[in-house]
């Protein structure tokens, strides 16, 4: 069966028995239908029993890491926990594209998967609309006389789209005379690598949203000063769009275990993490909860660990690292055709990657890790028993995890060996601190998180860097922005490489997040489609509206 026909199977619960769980209240339930419902819980939590779900370098394929959260949270439940996830809503640009959705698989799923999967609750067309209400409100501006003194050439906000669309990378605006505005050159971001989108995933609560809605930087004037939304006066008119998408979602997994999913910003081109507000009150209303972070730990979990965690005042108990044996033989140098067969040696060659995470979130973060062995139908015995036996030889705990087959049932051990981590209590050592120079930040991730034995920056970025530093905004934290295979800014460079220089191309201030982009590598803020995009193997059902080849 696949993912659809499997989700297709189960009858959900209605969402109230499920917010009934939680000690949700009818008054504080927005329902979305019968499957899914906005809530309006004041986030207080009561619990840190927080545990981040991270993973190694992943294969285009993905490694199955929200699977994994969902079978543990699921497992969890099974041992009489009260549990709640986390997780982040998908973007529909994978899911039409190549990297799918977001909503598990096998019989570790959230539902309803096709709403979840597509537009949800239409928070991500609330941030696409409210990303774009500012550009028009600024190239009004330009056109309305220009009162601000924006220089053209210098306008940094881009408009977005929730869609792989590399033809919108980089286009001509304004064109056809004086009516249709002042031609500039001008792009478009995917929305979940919006800086709205980062802002709402980090905004405390509306008065903070909006703080941070008018700390964005959109342009700067001719004397190099930035202007913000708050100088264009679009502040409050932008809150207003995002007035629900504020408020985060509930829905279940097939086990019928509560799950909030709110907020989608990419990992390898944004920080990666569902929303402060969805995680504080997942942590107000269950005693235990499980979130997730994107990508590979090198991306995902350093952004959750350096960035969400510092800003919203939380750290993990615990953090699972997902292991797969396809991905660390991909990282070994086995062709991605042949990964379903068993080979030991590639395996022995990769395994170093799920080593160097193991290394930097012990070591780096301090954090206690339960590494997560993902088995999937074509892994052999020989394969699994030599994972475990260097999850021995690095001291780490580790279980293997069979939910996609076997659900919850499939995760109870992972759900015994959390739980007992979670017991030593969490501590959390940060990468850098913020009092670091912009540069020393930068290198203090590539070098203790990714391996890099230098730093080099390009003319553009040593100039964005000195103009980020003389706005007085060299000291928020850095997110950058690389490719999610490899530790390093090389797609290519497998396994763990190190020694390594990596590039940094770019920074951008991201006033609102409150922190700076950098980009490195051949990094696009928008994705394109592959050549036979997932969109060509869907369908519809013209009575019953039945979706098919949804995963």
């Amino acid at each position: 069966m696949t993912d659809i026909e499997i989700a297709a199977s189960v009858q959900p619960r209605h969402i109230a028995e499920i917010a009934e769980k939680l000690g949700i209240g009818e008054e504080e339930l927005e329902l979305y239908g019968k499957y899914k419902a906005k809530i309006n819980v004041k986030p207080d939590p009561k619990t840190d029993n927080l545990v981040l779900v991270t993973a190694i370098n992943p294969t285009s394929l993905g490694e199955g890491k929200t699977t994994t959260s969902i079978g543990l949270a699921d497992g969890m439940a099974k041992l009489g926990k009260k549990v709640c996830l986390a997780l982040r809503e998908p973007s529909l640009g994978p899911v039409f594209g190549i990297k799918g959705g977001a909503t598990g698989g096998g019989w570790a799923q959230v539902i309803p998967m096709e709403d979840i999967n597509l537009h949800f609750t239409g928070d991500l067309h609330a941030i696409t609309c409210a990303n774009n209400l500012i550009a028009a409100i600024l190239d009004n501006s330009l056109q309305q006389g220009n009162p601000l003194d924006i220089d053209p050439t210098r306008v940094v906000w881009k408009r977005c789209l929730d869609m792989n669309d590399r033809a919108l990378r980089s286009i001509v605006i304004g064109l056809g005379g004086h009516s249709n505005g002042v031609p500039r050159q001008d792009g478009f971001n995917i929305t979940a690598a919006s800086e709205i989108m980062a802002v709402l995933c980090l905004a405390e609560d509306m008065r903070d949203l909006k703080r941070r809605i008018g700390n964005i930087v959109v342009a700067y004037n001719r004397d190099g000063q930035p202007v913000t939304c708050a100088d264009l006066g679009v502040t409050d008119a932008v809150a207003i769009v995002l007035k629900d998408a504020i408020k985060p979602n509930l829905v279940q997994t097939l086990e019928g275990t509560p799950a909030i999913i709110h907020g989608g910003p990419f990992a390898n081109i944004a920080h990666g993490c569902n929303s402060i507000i969805a995680t504080k009150t997942a942590m107000t209303l269950a005693d235990y909860v499980v979130t997730e972070a994107g990508f590979g730990a090198d991306l995902g979990a350093e952004k959750f660990l350096d960035i969400k965690c510092r800003a919203a005042g939380i750290k993990p108990k615990a953090v699972v690292l997902v292991a797969t044996v396809r991905a660390l033989k991909f990282n070994g140098g086995a062709d991605k055709n042949s990964l379903t067969s068993e080979d030991l040696d590639s395996l022995g060659k990769g395994i170093c990657n799920l080593v160097g995470h193991i290394e930097n979130l012990r070591d780096v973060y301090g954090v206690n890790v339960v590494v997560a062995i993902n088995k999937f139908i074509t892994d052999t015995d020989a394969e699994i028993k030599f994972i475990e036996r260097e999850c021995v030889r690095q001291g780490a705990e580790f279980a293997v995890c069979e939910c996609w087959a076997k659900g919850g049932d499939g995760s109870i051990e992972l759900a015994q060996k959390v739980l007992k981590a979670m017991e030593k209590g969490g501590g959390l050592n940060y990468a850098y601190s913020l009092d670091m120079s912009v540069k020393e930040k930068i290198e203090a991730v590539a070098k203790r998180v990714y391996g890099a034995g230098a730093v080099e920056y390009t003319a553009k970025a040593e100039s964005a860097i000195k103009a980020a530093e003389s706005i007085g905004k060299g000291g928020l934290p850095v997110c950058i922005a690389k490719t999610q295979y490899s530790f390093s800014d090389d797609m290519k460079k497998l396994g763990r490489p190190t020694g390594f220089t990596l590039t940094v191309n770019d920074l951008e201030v991201r006033g609102g997040a409150e922190f700076l982009v950098a980009v490195c590598g051949s990094i696009m803020l928008m994705p394109g489609l592959g050549k036979k995009p997932a969109a060509l193997n869907m369908g519809i059902d013209d009575t019953t509206y039945e979706i098919k080849g949804l995963f």
